[in-house]
């Protein structure tokens, strides 16, 4: 079982996602060519925002809105396959956010806050990468985790902040704020083609010193200037 790690934000999340897949991944074939890919992991991200001074210096503004309405719009848009829109809010008919609004409000303690994204008989080219959603009240606040199946560690900061749109909604209609986002990721990977790029950025990371404790806030205790900067430590690590 993966590990539970904790980071502050969406930027230092994604730093730390690249690194793991390229300090552990290995060679895999995907439809779209040659990946590497790492183990599962399992992490939660307190506060993500576009205005994130690592995603403003490395990640591609470019991309915002078209992942932003995969999340928000009913309907497919190019050059996806899937609506993560349409899944959680007209799935077979159903809103499944207002579902499970309803559940959480009837029972506050419930763990049924559970909605699927995908079907049985799914096409096999349009399997979404995000499977499931997570909704739960905990002291007051809307905790939320999100299951994918695969995720490539490139562009997954394009899916974590709108994904706290997602969570915000459910709150918002709870009247309750919201509480952290954990996410689990059980083939993490990078494609081939992306290698430079990703390297290009951990490098100018590593460079800027990006994502380190005096940089950017992150977990209490991590160790600073070292090699695992962007790695919490392991004191902060749950089972």
């Amino acid at each position: 079982m993966a590990e539970l790690l904790r980071f502050a934000s969406c930027g230092e999340t994604w730093i730390w996602l690249m690194h793991h897949v390229r300090d552990n991944g290995g060679p895999a074939e995907d439809d779209r060519g040659p990946i590497i890919e790492a183990p599962p992991v399992l992490f939660e991200i307190a506060d993500l925002d576009w205005d994130d001074p690592v995603l403003e210096s490395y990640g591609d503004a470019g991309k915002i809105s078209l992942y932003s309405s995969k999340f928000s719009e009913l309907t497919v848009v190019p050059p996806f396959k899937y609506s993560y829109g349409g899944r959680i809010r007209r799935f077979l008919g159903v809103n499944q956010l207002r579902w499970v609004a309803d559940v959480l409000r009837a029972k506050p303690y419930s763990k049924s806050g559970w909605i699927s994204l995908t079907g049985p008989g799914e096409r096999q080219d349009a399997v979404p990468c995000l499977t499931a959603l997570a909704f739960r009240l905990r002291e007051g606040r809307l905790a939320m985790t999100a299951t994918f199946r695969s995720q490539n560690a490139f562009t997954s900061y394009l899916n974590y902040v709108p994904l706290r749109s997602i969570q915000c909604e459910v709150a918002d209609d709870l009247k309750v704020s919201c509480g952290s986002m954990r996410i689990f990721v059980d083939v993490p990977h990078i494609y081939a083609v992306d290698v430079p790029a990703v390297d290009e950025i951990l490098r100018l990371s590593e460079r800027d010193e990006t994502g380190e404790g005096e940089s950017l806030p992150g977990p209490a205790g991590r160790s600073g200037r070292d090699r695992d900067r962007l790695r919490p430590d392991r004191e902060q690590r749950a089972s």
